[in-house]
């Protein structure tokens, strides 16, 4: 497989493709694309990129200050189980705007185990919600 480029820069984001996974996924079903595109405009958005094609995407909406929500990851079929997915979120989370975040969340029916060899840990009391605290000195 070619290698995976993450980039932040909006003008690359597919937004047919991002509406289309989204609008049919099972946290976002039925999403007007009109709601896609203002949710992109306020957050910090990430997309995964073989060459030229989209190929994953995610966003943080945060104030870049104290904390962030992870949502709308996803991984094209074809590409899952390569990685991909994981570099995303390594980039999104180590992004110069948001390390260091004290308190990141994100919520997964599916993907628990990949979050979690990312550092974040199951919020008690939730199936589906998991969060990464920045360590107390930093």
């Amino acid at each position: 497989m070619a290698e995976i480029e993450i980039s932040t820069d909006r003008k690359r984001l597919d937004i047919d493709l991002i509406h289309a996974f989204l609008s049919a996924s099972y946290w976002a079903s039925g999403r007007p694309k009109s709601i896609v595109e203002r949710s992109l405009e306020n957050s910090l958005c990430f997309g995964a990129f073989i060459g030229e094609e989209q190929v994953a995407f995610g966003r943080i909406i945060t104030d870049r200050a104290v904390f962030g929500f992870l949502a709308d990851i996803f991984v094209v079929e074809k590409y899952r189980g390569k990685g991909v997915g994981r570099k995303l979120v390594e980039a999104m989370i180590n992004h110069e705007d948001v390390k260091g975040l004290k308190l990141m969340l994100l919520g997964t029916r599916d993907a628990h185990g990949l979050y979690e060899k990312l550092g974040f840990a199951r919020v008690p009391g939730s199936d589906k919600m998991m969060s990464l605290f920045a360590n107390e000195g930093d």
